[in-house]
């Protein structure tokens, strides 16, 4: 979710037989690139098979856990939907120094099992079961250290050394965590109206391990992406 960019910053600059679709820029071009990434998105979404690529809508991951300042939170068999029809907001490459910043705008919707346990702000939590989460129009803002190195093929080929990133969400989230407290509605409808009411401080403790598994299969699919096209296919010199 992600990262989406930044990588497509390094995809859209592709000249290459096996991405047809991506049109090459120059470094430093951050209009000509921008322009590239987002036409090359419907493609790169669904994955590129040929070419090592997983798809990123859907995604699947098996668990996602985390430890949030008290609040012990784990999800199993996620499905996150909707990294298709994300936009990207800005885009700054400088190849010379290795440094890509992007910042993308999506909305998704992810579903699986939950188990949560601790404190949420200021409600006790505890609960098992199916959820379904919303999110709508959540920024993440990369900054991704990109070095050459040689690859199988002899050719250089770029790879991610580092990355980080921030996330935040304009719009709106809402939330839905079926078998609070065993099926106690007494106990779960205060919780449930709390979370949707508050969700900005609500995604500040539930998302962080959502956000970084995502964009860390982000980096992992633009990390086969370069592995696949040699650096001098990635941009017009």
């Amino acid at each position: 979710m992600l990262r989406y960019a930044c990588f497509l910053s390094v995809i859209l600059a592709v000249r290459s037989a096996s991405a047809p679709f991506i049109k090459p820029c120059k470094d430093a071009d951050n209009a000509c690139t921008l322009a590239s990434a987002q036409a090359a998105l419907p493609h790169f979404a669904p994955g590129i098979p040929e070419l090592g690529v997983k798809s990123l809508d859907p995604l699947y991951f098996d668990v996602i856990k985390g430890d949030q300042g008290g609040l012990q939170l784990t999800f199993r068999d996620t499905t996150v939907t909707g990294m298709k029809g994300c936009t990207i907001e800005a885009i700054k490459s400088d190849q010379s120094k290795g440094k890509q910043q992007l910042a993308v705008k999506c909305s998704v919707d992810l579903t699986g099992d939950y188990k949560l346990d601790g404190q949420l702000l200021i409600f006790p939590i505890k609960g098992e079961g199916k959820y379904h989460i919303n999110i709508r129009d959540i920024i993440i803002k990369a900054h991704t250290d990109v070095v050459t190195v040689t690859g199988a093929d002899g050719q250089p080929h770029w790879h991610i050394k580092a990355w980080k990133h921030t996330y935040e969400t304009k719009t709106g989230a809402k939330f839905n965590f079926d078998n609070l407290f065993n099926g106690n509605k007494v106990l779960a409808q205060p919780v449930e109206e709390f979370v949707n009411n508050n969700w900005q401080e609500v995604m500040k403790e539930v998302a962080p391990p959502i956000v970084h598994a995502i964009v860390s299969r982000v980096v992992e699919a633009v990390e086969a992406f370069y592995k696949a096209i040699p650096a001098d296919q990635l941009y017009i010199q």
